[in-house]
């Protein structure tokens, strides 16, 4: 079993109701555990802004299937919900971003790790330091130390 983190979003059809049955799905999705998640937080959309508040987390896994087996399982879960991608940033029902799978450096065509905007991402940095404040980024630091840079970005927990 292999750890990694995934990031959760939802601005659209009562998104804390869709994160939550998100990470229903992430404790049922075939050769993984979800061990851990964040509480939800409340955000402000980044990039395009004309749209509702997200609400974000993050979880943790243990799983058996590789980075990219993993992604395709996310983008599932992604289009059972009702995922469409019509622009960057736009608004969704629900977003799953791969953000960490452990130690695993990896840059292609459809996927690269660690996530390569998490950094800038207070929306992520801060629910991932809640459950995993000491795991260190090689280059970066810790998620705790990072997550510090955004304490006033106005993330707010909800639960």
């Amino acid at each position: 079993m292999t750890q990694a983190y995934v990031a959760l979003g939802s601005n659209l059809e009562q998104p804390a109701t869709q994160i939550q049955a998100a990470l229903a799905a992430l404790a049922e999705l075939t050769g993984s555990r979800l061990l851990v998640h964040s509480s939800l937080y409340r955000t402000v959309p980044v990039g395009y802004v004309d749209q509702p508040d997200f609400i974000n987390a993050v979880a943790e896994l243990d799983t058996r299937l590789s980075p990219h087996q993993l992604l395709q399982a996310l983008m599932q879960i992604e289009q059972s919900f009702g995922r469409v991608r019509t622009f960057q940033n736009a608004p969704r029902v629900l977003d799953l971003d791969l953000l960490y799978y452990h130690d695993v450096t990896l840059n292609d065509e459809e996927l690269t790790l660690p996530h390569p905007r998490l950094y800038q991402r207070g929306f992520v940095l801060i629910p991932w330091a809640e459950i995993a404040a000491d795991l260190s980024l090689d280059g970066y630091g810790t998620i705790g130390h990072l997550a510090e840079a955004f304490a006033d970005s106005g993330v707010e927990r909800l639960v």
